[in-house]
């Protein structure tokens, strides 16, 4: 919307433009002291301008509840595309797949099955919108060990026996190495060359849409020292801004993969929780929770499982917390064709 268009005193929409204040929907972006030291303009006159713009905001968009969101009784607002996760059962947890915008974080310790749901993810965003993809590729950002191409071609090869709900000349169809790119970040400076400058050729070239960074603690843990946590933390906002610029561009959902770190026996005490409700949590802190968009997590549990002739250990899936999601979990495994929801174990009657 033009500044010309508020119904404003013209010394005030002035003193907006010679801020360099483009529109009105900018004003909104600064707080009332920032917008007094940009234009000059006093509290009041401040206060005025910002009144006038959510008005005129509000008309052109007007507000929804959250119970209508929940009820699904604006379309407008969601656009119904969801990235599956490739299996009906972990799609129920969260609703249908990835929504195409924010970060969705995965973080769980090592042999979990991070690495795994991010490399499904990366075959089911191929397919055709009405099986859950976004007929595109994905770019997979490495930060730690080398990609896992032998596994890749593993699940490739297994799609039509994970992807049964997909015709098999529509899964032949896809040429899913093709459209798969990789690239090795061996320090903060080429993760950020590649997030600023690389991945916005590809995505404006249409060839991926689907974000995956296998992980984001490695480089913030190694190349920061203990008393570095408000240079780290800097750095964290940079990297996480630059994210959401490219999924709110390119309309991108962004899978970071994260790593844990232990909790203290004190650290537990001063939560308020017992030692046994918590041994683990995402790496990087509140710094980095307060910019993702969904968190979830993967544990690794102890004993077998089996399907048919394999068998895998059990681990568990999260919702820890998300905008559109409640807490919710469910079991799966991991097999040779990928990851699989496991049924809810079957309630038996208690004895006397």
């Amino acid at each position: 919307m033009s500044l010309d268009q508020l119904e404003l005193n013209p010394r005030i929409i002035t003193a907006v433009k010679k801020a360099n204040i483009g529109s009105a929907g900018d004003v909104l972006k600064f707080s009332g002291p920032d917008l007094q030291r940009l234009t000059r303009l006093s509290v009041s006159d401040v206060q005025r301008l910002r009144t006038a713009v959510a008005a005129a905001l509000c008309r052109d968009s007007p507000p929804v509840s959250a119970l209508r969101l929940h009820r699904g009784e604006c379309p407008g607002w969601d656009c119904g595309l969801r990235v599956s996760l490739g299996c009906p059962v972990l799609d129920g947890v969260v609703r249908g797949g990835l929504l195409p915008w924010g970060l969705t974080e995965l973080a769980g310790p090592s042999g979990a099955g991070k690495s795994q749901l991010a490399l499904q993810l990366c075959l089911s965003v191929q397919y055709p919108a009405q099986y859950g993809g976004l007929a595109s590729g994905a770019l997979y950002i490495c930060t730690e060990d080398s990609f896992p191409i032998r596994r890749l071609r593993q699940l490739q090869a297994e799609q039509p026996c994970l992807r049964t709900d997909v015709p098999p000349d529509v899964v032949s169809s896809i040429r899913f190495s093709d459209h798969i790119y990789v690239e090795h970040a061996a320090d903060l400076g080429a993760l950020m060359e590649c997030v600023s400058q690389k991945a916005p050729v590809l995505l404006a070239q249409g060839r991926v849409r689907l974000l995956v960074v296998d992980s984001v603690a490695a480089l913030f843990r190694s190349e920061f020292q203990a008393d570095q946590g408000l240079e780290r933390s800097r750095h964290l906002m940079a990297f996480a801004s630059a994210l959401h610029k490219l999924s709110s561009t390119y309309q991108l959902p962004i899978f970071c993969v994260n790593q844990v770190t232990d909790v203290m026996e004190g650290d537990v005490k001063h939560a308020g929780l017992s030692p046994v409700d918590s041994k683990v949590l995402p790496a990087l802190g509140m710094a980095w929770a307060n910019l993702v968009t969904v968190r979830l997590m993967v544990t690794r549990l102890p004993g077998t499982v089996s399907m048919g002739t394999q068998s895998s250990a059990p681990r568990r899936l999260e919702v820890v917390f998300a905008p559109h999601l409640a807490r919710d979990t469910c079991a799966f495994g991991v097999w040779r064709e990928g990851v699989r929801g496991l049924p809810p174990p079957s309630t038996q009657d208690a004895g006397p």
